[in-house]
């Protein structure tokens, strides 16, 4: 029997790519959230147009958010309206898919590249968990008998890629050296590992996904793999989470990927 999701979502970096794909499906699903919060950093730019025009179609579901991962004061102010929104119900699932990929190799790679990187790529998810952590704590409150972890309970999915395992590296580096993305993503990674022992007496979920090579803006015309298939079969392993799949890393069809 198909089940919802969850009944509240947050996706940051929701104006393009697979940040747009996560918000166009949820709608689109008959058993999708009651409110989707799609953030982004330019709610009324040019790139947010396709953004605009989905949630002027479904007006009482999608509610666009001014969320700039890079700036504390941004993502303080992201948690107030979404908390004014959500109230005591709290907040079910954050989906962490904003990230930024400026190839280097070391050679081509400085100080300024390296911090830029990190700080979205890492820096901001982990802001997000910190501020949005006590509207997750109301959404698990709404289960004061369910012990298991779930989407639909409460919890936080950080988009990671196969590029940070550090135990693949050898095997991939040489088609992608990538360093700023790789290191970045690696922290995300440890990142996602300390939440999700930091809130597990919370009940909070949180793990990582590896969407695929995905034919965006920053995987490339070449990618192998379409942002609706990649969309499609990630929410298919976020409705089958559980508490085994806590501080773990998935790709999009929930095959384990090593760190």
């Amino acid at each position: 029997m198909a089940c919802r999701i969850c009944h509240s979502v947050l996706v940051t970096g929701s104006n393009r790519g697979i940040g747009l794909e996560f918000v166009r499906q949820l709608v689109d699903s008959p058993l999708g959230p009651d409110k989707i919060f799609a953030g982004c950093r330019d709610p009324n730019g040019p790139r947010a147009k396709e953004l605009q025009e989905l949630a002027q179609k479904h007006p009482d579901v999608i509610t666009i958010v001014q969320l700039d991962i890079g700036i504390p004061a941004s993502i303080t102010e992201a948690s107030k309206l979404v908390e004014a929104k959500v109230q005591d119900k709290g907040l079910n699932l954050i989906i962490n898919n904003v990230g930024v990929n400026i190839p280097g190799s070391l050679a081509d790679t400085g100080k300024s590249t390296m911090v830029d990187v990190y700080t979205t790529n890492v820096v901001g998810p982990m802001i997000v968990a910190k501020d949005f952590r006590p509207l997750l704590c109301k959404a698990t409150a709404q289960f004061p008998h369910q012990t298991s972890m779930s989407c639909k309970k409460s919890a936080i999915i950080n988009v990671s890629t196969l590029l940070s395992s550090i135990t693949m590296c050898p095997e991939n580096f040489s088609r992608a050296p990538m360093y700023p993305y790789r290191v970045s993503k690696a922290a995300l990674n440890m990142l996602t590992r300390c939440l999700a022992e930091d809130l597990k007496n919370d009940g909070i979920l949180v793990m990582a996904l590896h969407p695929g090579w995905v034919q965006t803006e920053m995987g490339g015309s070449e990618a192998p793999l379409t942002a609706a298939d990649s969309v499609r079969g990630m929410l298919g392993v976020m409705k089958n989470l559980t508490e085994k799949d806590t501080g773990t890393l998935l790709d999009w069809e929930g095959i384990s990927i090593p760190w």
